[in-house]
């Protein structure tokens, strides 16, 4: 059948002289991958071919012939669904663009529907094009959060003087140190708690942590997902992003 649904791509390789395999997640039917034929050929007129489009982090309105069950489908139609002006510009945002498009990539199982978390997605890459290069630092680490929330981890508790620690094994704010485990610093639980309390972008702009302390929240929500999900792979895309977003 022929179906329609928004999609982002999280991964394009290369597929034959002309073709592409294109890994995208996908509102209606979750992380799929797509066949999508001669889109790297360059037209008789010498246009240059619409490949760009298939890079990672772009969101697109799709079409594309859908069978139940099968590993590989095959794409019909793309259009942008939303025209950048500055991700694939600036080094910084294209750094947490492909961060984010890997997260999902090696986080989310296959064909597992996520409406809601794919609206946030969309949410998310368009206000991190529309935003200023220096109000985009706290974007990874917030979205990594999110996305342990959509799938079920959610941290328990809040911070408090008698809650003061993280334990990874829990998953929350504990009045003891985890036995054992990796350690947070006092001041860096607080900040998760105030990362944790953060509901809109603006309020996200308006938070502010050092790149030092966003670098080890990071760090300890990937541990904690490496840890509690069976899908969670390490990230090629983070030693860059570090590198970028050291005094961001």
């Amino acid at each position: 059948m022929i179906i329609s649904t928004q999609s982002l791509v999280l991964r394009s390789i290369k597929y034959g002289e002309t073709s592409l395999v294109s890994t995208q997640f996908t509102r209606i039917y979750g992380i799929q991958a797509y066949i999508v034929q001669g889109v790297r050929a360059t037209s008789a007129k010498g246009r240059s071919s619409r490949a760009g489009l298939l890079q990672p982090g772009m969101l697109l309105d799709i079409t594309a012939y859908h069978k139940p069950q099968s590993n590989l489908q095959r794409l019909k139609e793309f259009s942008p669904t939303v025209i950048y002006c500055s991700i694939h510009e600036e080094v910084v945002k294209n750094c947490v663009a492909l961060y984010s498009a890997e997260l999902l990539l090696r986080l989310l199982p296959e064909a597992a529907p996520m409406p809601e978390l794919f609206d946030f997605t969309t949410e998310y890459f368009t206000q991190l094009d529309l935003r200023p290069r220096n109000g985009v630092g706290n974007f990874p680490v917030f979205f990594t959060l999110q996305c342990s929330r959509a799938l079920g981890y959610e941290l328990a508790g809040r911070w408090t003087e008698q809650t003061p620690y993280l334990n990874l094994i829990e998953g929350g704010f504990t009045s003891d140190p985890p036995f054992g485990g990796t350690v947070v610093t006092t001041e860096d639980a607080a900040a998760m708690d105030r990362l944790l309390q953060v509901r809109t972008f603006d309020a996200l702009a308006a938070l502010e942590l050092n790149s030092t302390v966003r670098e080890r929240l990071l760090e300890w929500l990937l541990h904690f997902l490496q840890r509690h999900t069976e899908h969670m792979q390490s990230l090629k895309s983070l030693e860059v992003l570090k590198t970028v977003l050291h005094g961001v």
